[in-house]
């Protein structure tokens, strides 16, 4: 069974910083493209960054420049190293997969900026 788990999320004051932790179970990790999303309320998921199992990221547009997203395949985890953090970075953030043709979520981790 593919499970997905977040962590790391809290509340945060503009300008400071945060580490997300995603452990991933169930899969071969290495192999496996792994993404981080986020939803603010009223607004539809984003993608903000992913990373391939060979290392390579893409970033949205509105992270660019503040977020990092990078891997350790002996962990099983993929990580989103926040900075210069925003009120309208506050979000759920969630990380996630794919199985076969299936997406699979973990249960997201809030974080939350204020000004």
């Amino acid at each position: 069974q593919v499970q997905v788990a977040e962590s790391g999320g809290g509340l945060v004051q503009a300008g400071g910083s945060l580490r997300l932790s995603c452990e991933v179970s169930g899969v071969i990790f290495s192999g496996k493209i792994m993404y981080w999303y986020r939803q603010a309320p009223g607004k539809q998921r984003e993608l903000v960054a992913h990373i391939t199992g060979g290392g390579s990221t893409e970033y949205g547009d509105s992270v660019k420049g503040r977020f990092t997203i990078s891997r350790d395949n002996a962990k099983n985890t993929v990580y989103l190293q926040m900075d210069s953090l925003r009120p309208e970075d506050t979000a759920v953030y969630y990380c996630k997969t794919r199985y076969g043709w299936d997406d699979v979520w973990g249960q997201g981790t809030q974080v939350t900026v204020s000004s």
